[in-house]
């Protein structure tokens, strides 16, 4: 039901290959965080299960459009204090790709091991 209310919005998207009403790409991207874990099994709070599933969106729609989810957060949590808060929309997944995929910001930390994530 949630899909068919949104069909537009998904299909209306060309970076996004969408089969159909069963959603398998969406299906199989929806929990990028393992659940029915024991240590996911209890957010402990409804705040802290709003969390989760905020952080499950944001790497489940940078999966979507071909984006590193660690790249990603880490740019905009180090871009987040900087950047103006009318153009917030620019750190959504979509328009970031846009705009600051060439230059990412990278933590201090980045480069420092062999198995540094890019």
């Amino acid at each position: 039901a949630y899909y068919l209310c949104r069909e537009g919005f998904y299909v209306g998207q060309n970076s996004m290959q969408i089969r159909g009403v069963s959603g398998s790409v969406l299906s199989a991207n929806q929990h990028p965080i393992p659940m029915g874990r024991k240590n996911w099994m209890f957010c402990w709070a409804e705040l802290g299960a709003e969390h989760v599933g905020i952080i499950q969106s944001l790497v489940t729609t940078c999966k979507l459009h071909d984006i590193n989810p660690y790249t990603y957060l880490t740019d905009v949590l180090l871009r987040v204090g900087q950047h103006p808060a009318r153009e917030v929309a620019d750190l959504t997944p979509r328009m970031w790709k846009e705009k600051f995929v060439r230059n990412p910001l990278r933590s201090d930390i980045y480069g420092w091991s062999n198995n540094a994530v890019e």
